[in-house]
């Protein structure tokens, strides 16, 4: 039996309900996909379980991510930083919904261009974000409330057509 273990992780749903804690499952992992050679076991995050409209078929090909080790204007990095997960691969290829609670939060600095897609996950880790995740708690928030102002999603987001 795979040994799962849950961490608290902050959902913004798309639909623009409120942020709110959800369980981040995370299994154990043996392959190098998205880590580094370590001595602590790896760990896959599923956040895919909280994305609506994802391709869960193709596991963690279906998301990508984005660390936050620190705002802008800082001259150190967070002791525990952030990890945001993204849907990038939708179930039926059409493009994810603006993210209503994250463009309210953006305001004026709202980019159509750059928009964050479909429901964003967000949890929090000690030095690699694949051994060692942690706990966030809404006491985080403002701090990501901060980061998500003034950034939008790092990527283009690509959608695979459905064959």
């Amino acid at each position: 039996m795979e040994d799962i273990i849950h961490f608290d992780a902050i959902l913004f749903p798309a639909d623009g309900r409120s942020p709110s804690l959800v369980s981040l499952m995370t299994s154990p992992m043996t392959t190098t996909h998205h880590s580094s050679y370590t001595q602590n076991p790896t760990r896959m995050p599923h956040p895919e379980v909280h994305m609506d409209y994802i391709d869960k078929s193709l596991g963690s090909r279906a998301w990508k991510y984005q660390l936050v080790e620190a705002l802008d204007g800082m001259n150190r990095k967070f002791a525990c930083p952030y990890i945001i997960f993204y849907p990038v691969v939708s179930q039926d290829g059409m493009p994810f919904p603006v993210n209503k609670a994250l463009k309210e939060m953006q305001g004026q600095a709202y980019d159509e261009e750059h928009a964050w897609r479909g429901n964003i996950v967000v949890g929090k880790y000690r030095d690699n974000p694949f051994t060692s995740m942690m706990d966030i708690s809404m006491a985080d928030f403002p701090i990501l409330k901060n980061y998500l102002q003034m950034h939008g999603s790092p990527g283009q987001v690509r959608f695979m057509p459905q064959n």
